[in-house]
């Protein structure tokens, strides 16, 4: 299983009054560790979108262990967990980078969609890629 890590530090724009970050930007990473790993692929989302597709996100689940806070480094580790003929589920673990602690883990169900918001197959070619 391929696992794919990006790393960032916490925006301040990404917490509330007291320096702790929003449940909701970690949804936002989720989605910047899924774009990454794709890169790290060699298959960019954009190339997906680029051949009449988009991965709809159908569900996400986030189990918040303990807060990330402004300026800390954090790491976004993902991988596929999941693969079909027309979804996927990419499986996510944000942890701070000074200790390694685990802040959040979760994953995003998607199904592959034509432009036209057709369910489709995952292209076999990306299929191959994602099935490492």
């Amino acid at each position: 299983m391929f696992v794919s890590t990006t790393r960032f530090r916490v925006r301040y724009a990404e917490t509330d009054a007291m320096g702790i970050v929003h449940h909701s930007s970690y949804i936002v990473w989720f989605e910047e560790g899924r774009s990454h790993h794709m890169r790290t692929l060699g298959f960019p989302y954009s190339r997906v979108e680029a051949m009449g597709y988009y991965f709809t996100v159908v569900e996400v689940h986030a189990r918040y262990l303990v807060p990330a806070r402004y300026d800390e480094e954090i790491q976004v580790e993902t991988w596929v967990s999941d693969l079909r003929s027309r979804g996927l589920t990419f499986q996510y673990r944000v942890r701070r980078v000074a200790d390694g602690a685990l802040l959040v883990e979760g994953y995003s169900r998607h199904i592959c969609i034509t432009h036209d918001g057709r369910p489709a197959r995952i292209p076999e070619t990306l299929r191959t890629l994602l099935n490492q």
